[in-house]
């Protein structure tokens, strides 16, 4: 069964830096898609950034381009949302998730992910 779990949420004023963690565990690794989803309260969930099986193709949803990049380290199972300049309207509840599926690009759309973390809480202050 396949197990994700975020760290590296906070709370940190605008401007600021955060970097977000999520380990993988009984998890196929190789071949699939990672993705980093968001959600504030009263809104959908949304993706934000998604990478490949290798790591070297990645997407990232205009509102954070140039601000948040995610990366993966395969050797350690772990997928990561390095996160900066950060905005009162980044404020969400994080989550990591994994497909079953190989895309090329890794999609940013909640249906083709199959496996999800329970989150993790960032809140960016003014």
């Amino acid at each position: 069964q396949v197990q994700l779990v975020e760290s590296g949420g906070g709370s940190v004023q605008a401007g600021g830096s955060l970097r977000l963690s999520c380990v993988a565990s009984g998890y196929k690794w190789s071949g699939n898609c990672m993705g980093w989803f968001r959600q504030a309260p009263g809104k959908e969930r949304e993706g934000v950034a998604s990478i490949n099986a290798g790591g070297w193709i990645t997407r990232h949803a205009d509102s954070v381009k140039g601000r948040f990049t995610i990366s993966r380290d395969n050797a350690k199972n772990t997928v990561y949302l390095l996160m900066s300049s950060l905005k009162p309207e980044d404020t969400a509840m994080y989550y990591c998730a994994a497909s079953d599926s190989t895309f090329f690009p890794c999609p940013l759309t909640r249906d083709v992910y199959d496996s999800w973390g329970e989150g993790t809480q960032v809140t960016v202050s003014s």
